[in-house]
């Protein structure tokens, strides 16, 4: 979030007896051998993210974690701290070569994620819960619209969480107000977004409720009267406990941590500001690259890519400067449609173009589908252009490739082919949901969110597009580039913002001058790098690498490079740090050359 022979550790059967008290019970007169050992800290490790993170646990069917919400009280985030100390300890137990295979794979993959969350424990992120367009506070929604209720039993879980949201929210306010102590918080302009977010979901009613949609899809084996109750129960609870937790939140964002808030907008300005870029920087790019080696990949990407944007101009005809045809592409007509039904069946007709294609490019496919969806109208406003919302294959729920149908004259057509590559196939939806059916690896590896891997595949995915045909005008093609230099910009930006010193109008200035986005986007983008530090990066940083490891394994083998075969070795592991992704590929390129 891989394939081979089933290790026979994950069979469901036998993964609880290789924990810490299986160990202890093992006799001491025989050396544990060391994948015994580590498979006891991969099942102990999976164990903690059960805990952790209830909402993906409840969403693989565990029952006792569909009634928690994450528990974020620093005295759990300690306990949890704690944990992966002492299963870092362990691990470093084992040398590395004294595994193989899945086993040598899972340590080096366990070991770079607990090393660089322990890392970050000293910035206590907790503090701040939120970005632009994401937080705790949207965590409800999410979870009840990755929820389906199959039975009694299942609908009651679902009430008790719902009765426990109110702490929930106490828990986060807490941890701002922490944060507001401290000097640790979100710049003001953040805040204020996600303050009328906050409010417009404690004014919609609670009929209209987001949470209240798993009660809409009850099993139609469940007799009628039994439905209207748990509908009736749900409604009570929404009305009277949560609707108020709501309400008290809004306040508490309008009244307490707005006004308090920093102006500034970098987040080397808060207490160990700087240090914590650093950190971030690492943990989104997965490479040692520095801000400052990182900012000048980023004007090099620039330069590159504006050449490319000058041939497609020239092939469109067009007789002017780029900013005539920026101003052309912004306002022309017929790049845009009337209706949020016209745009979502435009997304929908490409996302057919590329799964009529995808068979020649990819060996392994999914199971799962995806469908296309509008952004959830109390989201829009600050919401991206498109986003991916992964489906659950134990819940029947496929993928979402969301559409931003807000704004039309915002949502150019021209860049709707290159981001259904990104969001949908052969980008984020075939590589998480190839994660999520892996069966032969620990728990964490199937939604392993590597931000460097995964949005680096979705971005080199807008380039298969090309050799799918999916860009059939030079129009089209300007946008693919336009996307691309949207990310090459990130890097110029969010270093800009963060180690810098940039305002947020030199920031916005890369993407005005360099690409077709609309303003509204260029601002909502840019207030997401201001919100969320390091997460920009690891596109492009992903996305290179991958294209470096693909040019290696032509130069390597020739005619004998396939290219579906290539997209399976770099897929059908999961996502991993690039450094492991270079080791691996490297690897299959030698098995090939054979």
């Amino acid at each position: 979030m891989k394939q081979g022979k089933k290790d026979f550790f994950f069979e469901k059967k036998k993964q609880k007896t290789f924990g810490i008290m299986a160990l202890v019970c093992l006799t001491a007169a025989a050396p544990i051998p060391p994948h015994v050992m580590l498979h006891g800290i991969l099942a102990d490790y999976d164990a903690y993210l059960r805990d952790a993170d209830p909402i993906s646990a409840g969403q693989r069917g565990d029952l006792a974690a569909a009634a928690r919400w994450p528990d974020d009280r620093p005295a759990a985030v300690a306990r949890r701290y704690a944990t992966l100390a002492t299963l870092q300890t362990r691990l470093r137990a084992i040398p590395a070569s004294t595994l193989t295979g899945e086993d040598a794979l899972n340590r080096a993959l366990l070991a770079w994620r607990l090393d660089i969350d322990l890392q970050g424990q000293k910035f206590d992120e907790e503090r701040i819960p939120f970005t632009s367009d994401e937080g705790f506070f949207v965590t409800p929604t999410y979870a009840a619209e990755g929820t389906i209720l199959h039975n009694a039993a299942e609908a009651q879980t679902w009430l008790t969480r719902l009765k426990s949201l109110p702490a929930y929210y106490a828990i986060e306010t807490a941890n701002m107000q922490r944060g507001l102590d401290t000097g640790f918080t979100q710049p003001r302009q953040t805040a204020q977004a996600a303050a009328r977010t906050v409010q417009a979901m404690a004014d919609t009613p609670a009929e209209h409720a987001a949470l209240m949609e798993p009660l809409d899809h009850l099993p139609v084996t469940m007799p009628q009267t039994e439905q209207t109750s748990w509908r009736a129960q749900a409604l009570e609870i929404v009305r009277t406990q949560v609707k108020p937790a709501e309400q008290k939140l809004a306040r508490f964002f309008a009244q307490t941590y707005v006004p308090r808030t920093r102006t500034s907008i970098g987040i080397s300005d808060v207490p160990q500001g700087r240090a914590y870029y650093a950190w971030r920087v690492l943990h989104e790019t997965t490479t040692p690259l520095t801000p400052d080696e990182i900012f000048t990949l980023g004007t090099k990407e620039i330069a590159r890519i504006r050449t490319a944007m000058q041939a497609q101009i020239d092939a469109a005809g067009f007789h002017g400067s780029f900013s005539e045809f920026q101003n052309f592409l912004r306002h022309d007509k017929q790049f845009y449609v009337a209706t949020p039904e016209a745009l979502l069946e435009k997304a929908s007709r490409l996302a057919k173009l590329v799964d009529d294609q995808l068979p020649r490019f990819i060996g392994r496919l999914p199971r799962l589908s995806y469908g296309v969806r509008p952004v959830p109208a109390v989201l829009a406003e600050n919401y991206t252009t498109a986003r991916y919302d992964p489906g659950s294959p134990e819940q029947g729920i496929a993928g979402g490739l969301m559409i931003n149908i807000s704004h039309l004259d915002q949502r150019p057509l021209f860049e709707l082919p290159a981001l259904v590559a990104h969001e949908g196939a052969p980008g984020h939806h075939i590589q998480i949901a190839l994660a999520q059916e892996l069966d032969h690896v620990p728990d964490f590896r199937r939604d392993y969110d590597i931000t460097a891997f995964v949005e680096g595949w979705a971005l080199y995915a807008e380039q298969l597009g090309l050799e799918m045909g999916i860009y059939r005008t030079p129009y089209e093609k300007f946008g693919l580039l336009s996307l691309e230099m949207w990310r090459a910009c990130r890097l110029v930006m969010d270093v800009g913002i963060h180690w810098k010193g940039f305002s947020r109008n030199q920031a916005m200035a890369c993407l005005r001058e360099n690409t077709a986005l609309a303003d509204k986007n260029i601002q909502n983008e840019v207030d997401r790098y201001i919100a969320w530090p390091g997460q920009a990066l690891g596109y492009k940083v992903g996305e290179l690498a991958i294209m470096d490891v693909r040019h290696q394994a032509e130069a390597a083998l020739g005619s004998r490079f396939d290219e579906r075969a290539f997209h399976d070795a770099v897929l059908d592991e999961g996502a991993m740090p690039l450094s492991i992704l270079r080791m691996r590929v490297a690897d299959w390129i030698t098995s090939r050359a054979r």
